[in-house]
C-alpha cells in the first residue's frame, strides 16, 4: 500500500503543495488576524482548523475521481488535462501577482489589539473558512487527480494526499502564527511577495506542462 501511495507523483506533489502552502493567501491571513487577536492559542486552533477541512475537500474529490473512472479512462485523462491546464493558470495568476508586486494588506491586522475568546471561535472561523471556500473545493477537484493513477484507490489515496498538505501547511501556519509580531510586516513586504509569487508561479505552470504532457501508467 505504501508503495502507492509514494510513487513517481509525489515528489512533484510535494513540491506543489509546499510552494502553495506557504503562498500568502486567505489562510495566512486568517491565521494572523486570530494570533494578534487572540494570541498563539487562537493562531493555532485556527491553522488546525483550516487544515481539517483539507480532508473534506479530498472526499468529494475523491468521489467525483471515483465516479470518472467507472465512466471511462478517457473522461480520466480529460480531466487530468483539464486539471494540469488549471495548475497553469494559476501560475499565471500568480506571475502577475508577482508583476503587480504588491504585499498583503496586514496592516490593519497587526494593530488588532488581544483579547480572549472563547476556544471554539478560531476553530470555527478556521473550518468554515476552509469548507465554505469554493477556490478550495475546485482546486482539489482540479488538483488530486494528477497524483491519482487509474490504479489507485481514489479514497485511500486522496486522504493521504490530504494528510501530507495538513502537516506541510500546519507546519507553515504555526510558524507564521509564533513568529506573528515581525511575520506580519516580512509577509506584507512587496518585494517578499513579488518573489513569493514569482518562484510559485513558475514552478506551477512549469508543473501544470509538465503534468499534461505525462502519460499515466495504465
Amino acid at each position: 500500500m505504501m508503495a502507492s501511495l509514494v510513487d513517481a507523483q509525489f515528489v512533484p506533489f510535494l513540491v506543489a503543495i509546499t510552494l502553495l502552502s506557504v503562498t500568502p493567501g486567505v489562510d495566512t491571513l486568517l491565521v494572523i488576524r486570530n494570533t494578534a487577536r487572540g494570541g498563539l492559542r487562537d493562531g493555532v486552533l485556527t491553522s488546525l482548523a483550516i487544515c481539517a477541512g483539507l480532508f473534506v475537500h479530498a472526499a468529494v474529490s475523491a468521489l467525483g475521481v471515483s465516479l470518472i473512472l467507472l465512466q471511462s479512462a478517457w473522461a480520466f485523462a480529460a480531466l487530468k488535462v483539464v486539471g494540469a491546464g488549471y495548475l497553469v493558470w494559476l501560475g499565471i495568476q500568480s506571475l502577475r501577482q508577482a508583476r503587480a508586486g504588491k504585499g498583503l494588506p496586514m496592516d490593519s491586522v497587526s494593530r488588532v489589539a488581544q483579547q480572549r475568546v472563547s476556544v471554539w471561535r478560531p476553530l470555527r472561523e478556521g473550518l468554515l473558512s476552509n469548507v465554505l471556500n469554493p477556490k478550495t473545493v475546485v482546486f482539489y477537484m482540479a488538483f488530486l487527480p494528477q497524483f491519482i493513477a487509474p490504479g489507485d484507490p481514489a479514497l485511500v489515496k486522496s486522504l493521504w494526499l490530504a494528510g501530507v498538505h495538513f502537516v506541510i501547511a500546519n507546519l507553515w501556519q504555526i510558524l507564521v502564527a509564533v513568529m506573528v509580531g515581525g511575520a506580519s510586516s516580512w509577509l506584507a513586504r512587496p518585494a517578499f511577495s513579488r518573489w513569493l509569487n514569482g518562484v510559485t508561479g513558475g514552478v506551477l505552470v512549469a508543473l501544470g506542462i509538465k503534468l499534461a504532457l505525462t502519460r499515466q501508467p495504465a
